[in-house]
């Protein structure tokens, strides 16, 4: 987590459900105040901005936001625009949609939006993502990759995030689209580096201390290298299949959380 930050985090994997009870949704009002949540809606990463706002403001209103508000920043003038600051200044909590990561990163890079947000989770805002949304949490992304394959050293690229979550690299839609090897192809790069894979329907929500709890109705996978004895992955070619031993891994369903810090898994208290 970010050493300053007060806020929290929500990281959805996709596909959240939005018919039935929302769960994955409804904490994240709950998160932001409840009835009392103020929510600013970030299209930027999808190329169907209006149905895409108009359905996130929809569900967000039939769940008991006060206000929800949809920030439509398509391009860098748009991300230094005051107005759409203030609505920032204002949100209890930020939902990012999915789409392309790579667009959310080059279009709000530097941008005084971005400024406003870091603000705003400094403060205590929610800063919650879905998909591609998820995937700019951290401060190095995946931003694709063939998850067909077995892992190698070209099965993934990556590029900068957004930095909001330190240390770690998130995949989504993980176990829906078998992206266990690019996260292991990640973790392998840098064994520090703590891998997280959130199915769709669920996400972590992460507290200022590095505490992570599951939510939704799937699983979150934890790929943790740092005892790592063996890997190839220096001194193999691009598509050599890699080599890695002694990884830790974690499979956490709803009830269970990860401590960041400690890289620990534990049980959530009821």
């Amino acid at each position: 987590m970010h050493d300053k930050a007060s806020g929290q985090l929500l990281i959805i994997g996709g596909g959240e459900d939005k018919q039935g009870d929302c769960q994955v949704l409804q904490k994240f009002i709950e998160l932001s105040g409840g009835c009392d949540a103020r929510i600013a809606v970030i299209t930027t990463a999808t190329e169907y901005p209006q149905e895409v706002g108009d359905e996130y403001k929809a569900l967000f209103s039939a769940i008991g936001a006060s206000s929800v508000g949809v920030l439509y920043i398509k391009d860098r003038e748009t991300a230094n625009d005051l107005q759409q600051i203030q609505e920032i200044e204002n949100a209890s909590g930020i939902f990012f949609t999915g789409g392309d990561q790579l667009r959310l990163t080059s279009i709000l890079g530097g941008s005084k939006i971005e400024a406003a947000i870091r603000s705003g989770f400094v403060k205590g805002a929610v800063i919650a993502g879905t998909s591609a949304g998820a995937s700019v949490m951290s401060d190095t992304m995946i931003v694709g990759g063939d998850s067909s394959d077995t892992p190698k050293k070209s099965s993934l690229s990556m590029a900068h995030g957004m930095s909001l979550l330190n240390g770690v690299v998130i995949d989504q839609h993980f176990a829906q689209r078998g992206r266990i090897n690019r996260l292991l192809a990640a973790v392998s790069q840098n064994p520090n580096v703590l891998g997280i894979g959130i199915d769709e329907d669920t996400a972590i929500v992460v507290s200022p201390d590095g505490r992570c709890e599951v939510t939704g109705s799937q699983t979150v996978t934890i790929v943790d290298g740092k005892n790592i004895v063996h890997s190839n992955i220096s001194e193999s070619k691009r598509h050599d299949p890699l080599a890695i031993t002694n990884v830790t891994l974690h499979i956490l369903p709803s009830g269970f959380g990860f401590n960041l810090k400690r890289r620990l898994p534990f049980i959530c208290r009821t």
